[in-house]
């Protein structure tokens, strides 16, 4: 006899009953159809009749497992393209904003917006003047207001916060500038890297790979003509590579040059023409390291063999010492092959002393000849008084470099020497320690300056910052360590000061170390580095390392 439930006779109604469960109510006619009502006071999933007497879904198959991980995987797929088209068009909005930014006219000399609205802001031309350019498609020829000042000589600074300026609408920020470097890290691009050798570790820019992602870097050392006479040049190369390799900024190559007498020059176009390979070039540095001065010297390097760059050379970057006077990228049509080449703004490194030191007081800190070292010892100090410290060595006597840098001799050898190289416009003066506090308050703005004027002297807010420096000595004969005060200089430090036709003597143990305090403005900084062989000294005592052949591989080639 066939079950009822299968059977296909129509049925009669039968009465209707209902059973009571916890927390559930099934009123049913026919066993295999259900009407479920969920209790409102329990949310239990419901079980019905036909579950309960084994009529439920049957389990998946292993062919619907499989439909089901294939499904998934497409909506994986699918979900990943989604994410790759957004990042796609973010990329692509960036570079929207840099190609807008460069389509709008703006000034040659330093890349500002031309506008004809706001007389003391960046980029302002004469409303009559930028008529009749625009009208004639001459935008491109014109350089603003500012950059006239700036060629003649003028002290004008446009970056808030810097050169002792707070800040105000017509200044413009140096997070400004650094967003304008942001899509770099989204282009192809060659990266020409300037550090200044005057002042290598305050330039340096040890994070660039924030700015420009995985773009090759051509590394450039600017300023070598304000190295000493004598300096070997194939020590110095030695030592940039040397420091550079302990930064773990792997470079294409190091090129050490001078735009003023165009040594070296040469060498980077020739390396640049090699590496470019379809992209674009970028010249890229701290404020005021001399990136215009550079591109200036690149081109008319260039201009020999290359009839674009001869033509470029008619509108080029404005130079002068005031940092921040690039405020846009400068777009510069120097290749026959249609690349471009850009001058970038400097990237404004609050530790450095141009942050710190009012715009009238800005071209003392930037040396124009060749460096010149001033020395000190016991033995040729000026004039002692009775407030002198009596003893045979430079303990407890302070240097003053300027009104910028404060040094305290704590602990030093009879024959230490200490030696300044930095701009001559910065006076050095050497007192009692316990006399310092009251010379510096008296003295300031008067001998020791940077800071000069009265405005410079209200504003100014001393010599914050102070660091304790112990130097080990590892041999009499060499060096023990430079001291280098970023956007100023370095004060390098000879344990026992060589003399003609004597050897340096031996050290006992309690004379390898020398300790200073050094006293600067916040937030600058103080750098401990290796000495830099500079002068016909340098080549005497400067030992090159030997290198491994896997180190030969990956160590970047200097070239002069």
């Amino acid at each position: 006899m066939a079950l009822r439930t299968l059977s296909t006779f129509p049925s009669f109604p039968r009465r209707y009953t209902t059973r009571r469960e916890p927390n559930l109510t099934v009123i049913y006619r026919n066993p295999a159809t259900s009407i479920v009502c969920k209790s409102i006071a329990n949310s239990e999933p419901p079980v019905s009749l036909s579950e309960r007497d084994g009529f439920a879904a049957a389990a998946p198959t292993p062919g619907e497992r499989f439909l089901e991980h294939q499904r998934a995987h497409e909506a994986q797929k699918v979900v990943k393209k989604d994410l790759k088209k957004e990042k796609k068009k973010k990329k692509e909005e960036i570079i929207a904003r840099k190609v807008e930014d460069t389509s709008i006219s703006c000034c040659y000399g330093c890349g500002a917006p031309l506008q004809t609205s706001d007389v003391d802001s960046p980029g302002f031309v004469d409303l009559v003047t930028y008529e009749l350019k625009k009208k004639h498609h001459q935008l491109r020829t014109m350089i603003c207001g500012r950059c006239q000042l700036l060629s003649h000589g003028h002290m004008i600074t446009a970056v808030g916060g810097n050169g002792g300026y707070p800040g105000g609408k017509q200044f413009v920020s140096a997070d400004e500038l650094r967003e304008k470097l942001s899509h770099l890290r989204h282009e192809k691009a060659l990266i020409v890297k300037l550090v200044d050798i005057v002042d290598f570790n305050g330039s340096f820019l040890a994070r660039v790979r924030d700015l420009v992602g995985a773009n090759p870097i051509i590394l450039v050392i600017t300023k070598i003509d304000l190295l000493p006479k004598g300096t070997d040049m194939n020590c110095i190369g030695d030592w940039v590579v040397e420091v550079t390799m302990r930064k773990k900024l792997n470079v294409l190559s190091v090129h050490l040059t001078s735009s003023k007498s165009l040594d070296g020059v040469s060498g980077v176009a020739s390396e640049i023409q090699k590496e470019k390979k379809g992209r674009d070039v970028y010249i890229l540095g701290a404020a005021n390291v001399g990136k215009s001065a550079f591109i200036n010297a690149l081109l008319k390097t260039m201009a020999e063999r290359d009839p674009v760059a001869a033509a470029a050379q008619k509108y080029k970057p404005i130079q002068s010492a005031v940092p921040g006077t690039t405020l846009g990228p400068i777009q510069i049509n120097a290749f026959l092959g249609g690349e471009k080449l850009y001058d970038t703004p400097g990237v404004h490194l609050h530790h450095r002393q141009a942050a710190v030191v009012h715009s009238d007081d800005l071209p003392a800190l930037a040396p124009q000849n060749r460096l010149r070292g001033q020395s000190f010892n016991i033995s040729n100090l000026p004039t002692q008084s009775s407030s002198s410290p009596k003893g045979e060595s430079l303990n407890g006597y302070t240097f003053f470099w300027g009104g910028l840098v404060r040094i305290d001799i704590l602990k030093a050898l009879p024959e230490t020497c200490f030696t300044f190289y930095g701009p001559k416009a910065l006076d050095i003066h050497v007192v009692p320690t316990k006399t310092a506090t009251a010379f510096y308050e008296k003295e300031l703005g008067v001998l020791l300056t940077p800071p000069s004027g009265k405005d410079q002297m209200q504003e100014w807010k001393g010599l914050q910052s102070h660091r304790l420096l112990q130097i080990e000595i590892n041999d009499a004969k060499r060096p023990a360590s430079d001291v280098a005060i970023s956007g100023l200089g370095w004060i390098s430090i000879e344990p026992i000061r060589k003399t003609r036709g004597t050897e340096p003597r031996d050290l006992n143990e309690a004379e390898h170390e020398i300790r200073i305090c050094v006293s600067v403005p916040k937030p600058v900084e103080v750098f401990l580095r290796p000495t830099l062989p500079i002068g016909t000294s340098g080549t005497e005592w400067y030992q090159y390392r030997e290198l491994t052949d896997k180190e030969e591989e990956v160590r970047p080639k200097w070239y002069f």
